[in-house]
C-alpha cells in the first residue's frame, strides 16, 4: 500500500503539474464540481490519481494525451524554477519556450544555483526521481568562502543540525582549498530544501557558487548553460531496475 501511494499525486497537484490550471485554480474548480476523474465528478482536491492512467476532464474537456517526453536542461544562474514569477524575473519556461510545453520540473534549483534540471511529462518518473526511498545520488560542485578542512568534510558526512533538522551529505570531496575559498564536490541522497547551502552554513562557510552535475542516472556533461537535450528511456534503465527491486521488497 505504501508503495502504491508513491505513484499517485493529489488531483489538484496533477492539474497543476500538467499545466492545465494553477494549484489554486485547480482546487477551486474541483470543489465547484467542474472536474471529473474517469467519468465521475470528484470534489476532493487531494484525491489521489495517477495522471498517465487517468481520464481527467475539466468542464468535460479531456487533456490531450502526449507522447512521453523528458529533457535535460542546463539551468543558468539567475533563472527561477517556476512557471511564472509575479516580479517578472526570468524563469526556466521563459528560456525553454515551446520545448517545455506540457513538462514539469523535477525538483527545484534555487535562483542562484545552476546545472542539471530534468523536465518531464511523466509524473511517475518525477515521483521516482524525488522519492527519498530510492536514495538517488545528486552530485554538486560547490565553491565556498574560506578554507574547508578534511575534518569538516567528515563532519558533514556524519551530519549537522540546521534549522532544528539533522542533515548530512553522502560524500564530500575537497578539490581545492585555500584561506580565501574552497572548491568541493558534494553528493546528496535525500534532496532536502537548500541542503548544500544549509550544510556549509552549519560549519561557518558561505556558498558562493553551486552547480548540479548529476541527478540519478543522468549527468550534465558538456551541455552549455541555457541548452537542453532530449532524454531517451534507455538512459533511465538503471532507475527503472532500482524501482522494480524496491517494488519487489514491498510485495
Amino acid at each position: 500500500m505504501a508503495r502504491a501511494s508513491r505513484s499517485t499525486v493529489p488531483l489538484n497537484r496533477a492539474l497543476s503539474k500538467l499545466g492545465i490550471l494553477s494549484r489554486a485554480e485547480a482546487t477551486e474548480a474541483i470543489r465547484a464540481g467542474r472536474v471529473s476523474v474517469n467519468g465521475k465528478v470528484v470534489r476532493q482536491p487531494l484525491a489521489p490519481v495517477v495522471p498517465e492512467r487517468t481520464d481527467i476532464r475539466v468542464d468535460g474537456v479531456a487533456r490531450a494525451r502526449q507522447a512521453w517526453r523528458t529533457i535535460l536542461f542546463h539551468k543558468p544562474r539567475g533563472v527561477l524554477t517556476t512557471r511564472r514569477d509575479p516580479e517578472g524575473r526570468a524563469t526556466i519556461y521563459d528560456l525553454l519556450g515551446e520545448a517545455a510545453r506540457g513538462l514539469i520540473a523535477v525538483g527545484r534549483l534555487d535562483r542562484a544555483t545552476s546545472g542539471l534540471l530534468i523536465l518531464t511529462n511523466d509524473t511517475q518518473l518525477a515521483n521516482r526521481l524525488t522519492d527519498p526511498a530510492n536514495q538517488l545520488p545528486r552530485v554538486y560542485v560547490v565553491t565556498v568562502r574560506g578554507e574547508v578542512t578534511r575534518e569538516q568534510c567528515e563532519l558533514l558526512e556524519i551530519g549537522v543540525t540546521s534549522g532544528g533538522e539533522r542533515v548530512h551529505a553522502a560524500a564530500v570531496t575537497i578539490r581545492k582549498s585555500s584561506s580565501r575559498e574552497s572548491h568541493l564536490t558534494v553528493e546528496l541522497r535525500e534532496g532536502r530544501n537548500r541542503e548544500v547551502r544549509r550544510l556549509f552554513e552549519a560549519i561557518g562557510h558561505e556558498v558562493t557558487r553551486l552547480k548540479r552535475m548529476r541527478f540519478g542516472p543522468l549527468e550534465l556533461g558538456s551541455l552549455a548553460p541555457g541548452d537542453w537535450r532530449p532524454v531517451a528511456k534507455l538512459e533511465l534503465a538503471s532507475l527503472e531496475a532500482r524501482h522494480a527491486k524496491l517494488e519487489a521488497r514491498h510485495r
